[in-house]
C-alpha cells in the first residue's frame, strides 16, 4: 500500500539511525522526502541513493539542529523544491546526561537548542507552506514521563517539554485539520545507543519486552500517524517503549 503518495515530507535529523529508517519508510508509501544532517554530507547522500535504488525521491540539506537560522532555511528550501510540505518530523536530537551539579551551561543551552528550540523553528516555519490536511510528528522519549535512573533530568526536561508543546500546537492548528502528536520511543538500537552497548543490561531490566526497538518499527509508527488513517489522532504522546514506562 503507498498511502502518501504526492506527499512532501521533511525530516530533521534523518541521515542515520530512527531518522534514516523514517525516510526510507515515508519514501517507500510514496511520500518525497527531505531529511537535513549536521556532519556527514558521505551518509547523507549514500541515504539519498537508497532511497533513488528502491524507487524513491529523497533530497539531503546540510543543517545543523542548533542553528535556529539553518533550521528554518531547511524548511525553506524543502518548500522551494516540493511546492510544499504535508509531513513535517521533527527528529533531530541528542541526548547530554550528568547530575544537574555537573551539567555545563553550554551544554545545558546546547540541548535545549537542538531539542526544544530547533523543533519550535521548523514547526513555526513548516505551518506556512503546509496545506490544510498536514501532519506534523515530534520524536519525544519514554523520559518524559519516567526517567528512571540518576543523571537524566535535563534531557527529561527537554521531552517534558515537547510533551506539552504537542497538546498546545494541536489546539492551535486543529482549525487547519493539521493534525499534531509525540511519538515517544523508549531504547531503540541505533549507533548512539547500540543494544550491545554499556546501557544495555540496565535498560532491558526495566523493559516488559526484553529487547531495544528497531528504527523502522519507530518509523511504522510514524508512518501510520502521517497516513489517512490517523486523521482524528491529535495531540496524542504515544509510547512505543517495549513497556519501558508500563
Amino acid at each position: 500500500m503507498v498511502s502518501l503518495t504526492g506527499k512532501a515530507a521533511l525530516v530533521t535529523g534523518g541521515s542515520r539511525g530512527i531518522g534514516a529508517a523514517i525516510v526510507l519508510r515515508l519514501a517507500s508509501e510514496g511520500a518525497s522526502v527531505a531529511f537535513t544532517y549536521s556532519a556527514s554530507s558521505e551518509q547523507a547522500n549514500r541515504l539519498v541513493d537508497q532511497v533513488a535504488k528502491a524507487g524513491g525521491k529523497a533530497v539531503a540539506i546540510k543543517a545543523d539542529a542548533a542553528d535556529q537560522e539553518a533550521v528554518r532555511e531547511a524548511v525553506r528550501q524543502t518548500a522551494k523544491h516540493f511546492g510544499k510540505i504535508d509531513i513535517l518530523v521533527n527528529n533531530a536530537g541528542i541526548i547530554v546526561l550528568g547530575s544537574i551539579t555537573e551539567i555545563q551551561e553550554a551544554d545545558f543551552q546546547r540541548i535545549l537548542s537542538i531539542n526544544v528550540h530547533s523543533v519550535f523553528t521548523a514547526t513555526q516555519e513548516a505551518v506556512h507552506h503546509m496545506p490544510d490536511g498536514g501532519r506534523i510528528l515530534h520524536i519525544g522519549s519514554v523520559n518524559s514521563e519516567r526517567m528512571p535512573f540518576v543523571g537524566g533530568s535535563v534531557y527529561a526536561l527537554t521531552k517534558g517539554a515537547i510533551f506539552s508543546f504537542t497538546k498546545g500546537l494541536a489546539r492551535d492548528l486543529g482549525p487547519r485539520n493539521i493534525t499534531v502528536n509525540n511519538i515517544q520511543p523508549g531504547p531503540v538500537d541505533t549507533d548512539a545507543n547500540p543494544a550491545s552497548g554499556p546501557f544495555a543490561e540496565t535498560m532491558l531490566g526495566l523493559m516488559a519486552l526484553k529487547r531495544y526497538g528497531k528504527g523502522e518499527e519507530i518509523a511504522g509508527l510514524v508512518s501510520y500517524l502521517a497516513g489517512p488513517e490517523a486523521a482524528y489522532i491529535t495531540g496524542a504522546s504515544i509510547l512505543i517503549d517495549g513497556g519501558f514506562a508500563a
